[in-house]
């Protein structure tokens, strides 16, 4: 009778009864802090704008927290568990899926860099001779250039995002209220991804400075 929202509810309205109740009701169910996942998963969700993979790496993280918070109360007859490993699935998925976007980024950029700097090599030793014809394609040489340079750039940015992502991981399994059966597992997975992406920064150095 004091539902802020009646049901049948949608998502958007059991996240919206979520924050209207949860001093006086959910507070005393899970940890206060976890409002904070609240309206994150609210503001993203209904924001009407599209999601990148990060942002849904971040929902499904918080999403998992949540789940794992009221599973401590109850597995509700089963649903929790269920739940939480689907959304888990989802999460390495992604994670498979972003690893492999990023290695094949790299590897493609690392490519490039080489042919540059072979190409560079090879110009230092020809005599400094422009042509008409190559004075008139310099324009459109400046502008691959620029390309190629956003191209470096979105590399370094799923890079960034990548270790980001890693990092996120890693406090959420050192977080005490957070560790589950599987966070050994992940764990591990989190710290060997770590260490191919430290690699991975190694091989674009160098290229760089060949």
């Amino acid at each position: 009778q004091i539902l802020y929202l009646k049901p049948p509810w949608t998502l958007a309205n059991l996240l919206k009864c979520y924050k209207k109740h949860w001093m006086a009701v959910f507070g005393y169910v899970v940890p206060r802090s976890l409002l904070a996942t609240i309206e994150c998963l609210s503001n993203h969700l209904y924001a009407d704008k599209p999601f990148d993979s990060s942002t849904v790496c971040i929902l499904l993280q918080e999403s998992k927290k949540l789940l794992h918070a009221f599973s401590c109360r109850s597995d509700y007859n089963g649903v929790l568990p269920q739940a939480y490993a689907e959304v888990a699935k989802l999460c390495e998925t992604l994670r498979g899926v972003r690893a492999a976007l990023v290695e094949q980024d790299l590897s493609e950029d690392i490519m490039v860099l080489s042919e540059n700097a072979a190409c560079e090599k090879m110009e230092a030793t020809m005599p400094n001779l422009q042509s008409t014809e190559e004075k008139e394609l310099q324009p459109s040489f400046h502008v691959v250039q620029e390309n190629r340079h956003q191209e470096i750039w979105s590399v370094l940015e799923g890079v960034w995002n990548t270790m980001n992502l890693y990092s996120i991981e890693l406090f959420q399994k050192l977080d005490p209220s957070a560790v589950t059966m599987a966070a050994k597992a992940s764990f591990e997975e989190a710290f060997l991804g770590l260490q191919k992406l430290l690699a991975a920064v190694k091989d674009i150095r160098d290229g760089i400075g060949r």
